[in-house]
C-alpha cells in the first residue's frame, strides 16, 4: 500500500508542470490589452499596424487604452500592477522604467517589475541649430561653446535628450546652459526664432524643419546614422563619446511565464518584418530596431544602473 501511495504520489507531482504550463500554450484565448502610457501619437500608429499581424500570429487582436501621465509613469504601473497573464502589456520608451525611479519616489516602475517582450524601434536623439548657423558639425559646437556661452532647449529636465548633451559636456568639458522645456515644439521654435543656440530633441520632431531648410540637424546620439539623414554622422563618429540610446520597447509584468513571453516576441519580430509596419516607420522616421526579450532586459538593468549615477551626479533627488 505504501509502494502505491508513493507512486500516486510521485505521478501527481509530475502533473503539476504539465497542468500549470496548460494555460500558457492555450494563450491566447481572448483580446490583449496593450497600455500606452503617452498621449496618442506615433505609437498609438505603430501598434495598431502591428496590431493586424498579432492577429494573424496570435488569433486575438491587441485592445489600445491610453492612461497617460507623469512620464509615462502611470500607464507603465498600471502594467506592473497587472496579472502576469500575457493579457496585460505596455508599449513604452525606457524612460518611465530607468529614469523615473530614479526621480520620483515608489514608482512601481523599476526593471524588475517587468518581464521585455521585444525592442520595436529607436527614437533617435539629436542636436539641431538654425539652417544659418555657422556651426555645422559636433566639434565646431563645442569649439563655439568655448568660445562664448550657449544656451540649448530639451523637452524637459533630465529628459533623454538633455542627457545626450550632458554626455557631450562630459566627454569634453565644454560648458551649456540648459533650458528645460515642456516638450518639444517649444524650444524648437525658439531656437528657429534665435532665442536659443541649439536643441537637444528626438530627431522625428525636427525632421520637417530640417527638410524643409529651416534646421541643420549636426548629429545624433545613436551608434548608426538615421535613414532620413545618411550624411549626418553619429556623435562618436564625430569623435565624441556620447552615445544617447532611446530604445522603445513593450513589457509584460515580471512572472508572465516564459512560454507567453515566447509568443509575444516571435509575434513582435514578424510583426516589425511587415512592409505595413516598415512603412509606418518610415513616415513617423523613427527606425525600426528589434531586440530580443533577454538583450532588452539585460539593457533595462544596465540602463537604469547608468542613469542611477547620471542623476546623481547633477545632483537629482528623487521627491
Amino acid at each position: 500500500m505504501m509502494r502505491r501511495a508513493l507512486l500516486a504520489a510521485l505521478a501527481l507531482l509530475g502533473a503539476v508542470p504539465a497542468f500549470a504550463q496548460a494555460p500558457a500554450t492555450r494563450y491566447p484565448e481572448r483580446p490583449v490589452v496593450m497600455v500606452m502610457p503617452y498621449t496618442p501619437g506615433a505609437a498609438d500608429v505603430l501598434i495598431r499596424a502591428m496590431s493586424e499581424n498579432f492577429q494573424k500570429t496570435l488569433g486575438q487582436p491587441l485592445v489600445l487604452i491610453t492612461r497617460d501621465g507623469a512620464s509615462g509613469v502611470v500607464g507603465m504601473r498600471s502594467v506592473a500592477a497587472a496579472a502576469p497573464d500575457g493579457y496585460t502589456l505596455g508599449h513604452t520608451p525606457m524612460t518611465a522604467i530607468v529614469v523615473q525611479p530614479h526621480m520620483v519616489r515608489a514608482t512601481g516602475t523599476e526593471p524588475q517589475n517587468f518581464e521585455a517582450v521585444c525592442g520595436t524601434n529607436e527614437n533617435v536623439l539629436g542636436i539641431v541649430v538654425r539652417a544659418d548657423s555657422p556651426v555645422h558639425t559636433l566639434p565646431e559646437l563645442v569649439a563655439e561653446g568655448r568660445r562664448r556661452p550657449m544656451s540649448y532647449g530639451s523637452p524637459g529636465p533630465n529628459s533623454l535628450p538633455q542627457l545626450g548633451v550632458w554626455r557631450v559636456q562630459r566627454a569634453t568639458g565644454v560648458e551649456f546652459n540648459h533650458v528645460p522645456y515642456r516638450g518639444e515644439a517649444p524650444h524648437l521654435n525658439d531656437t528657429l526664432g534665435g532665442r536659443l543656440d541649439f536643441s537637444a530633441a528626438v530627431v522625428s520632431s525636427a525632421a520637417e524643419m530640417v527638410q524643409a531648410g529651416k534646421m541643420r540637424l549636426i548629429t545624433v546620439f545613436s551608434n548608426r546614422r538615421h535613414p532620413d539623414f545618411p550624411d549626418v554622422p553619429t556623435a562618436r563618429e564625430q569623435g565624441i563619446d556620447a552615445l544617447q540610446l532611446s530604445q522603445v520597447g513593450i513589457y509584460a509584468p515580471r512572472g508572465t511565464p516564459a512560454p507567453v513571453l515566447d509568443r509575444l516576441e516571435e509575434a513582435c519580430r514578424t510583426a516589425l518584418e511587415t512592409p505595413a509596419v516598415r512603412q509606418v516607420l518610415d513616415t513617423t522616421r523613427s527606425p525600426a530596431a528589434f531586440m530580443p526579450r533577454a538583450a532588452l532586459n539585460a539593457m533595462l538593468r544596465d540602463e537604469y544602473t547608468t542613469y542611477g549615477r547620471i542623476l546623481k551626479e547633477l545632483g537629482v533627488q528623487p521627491e
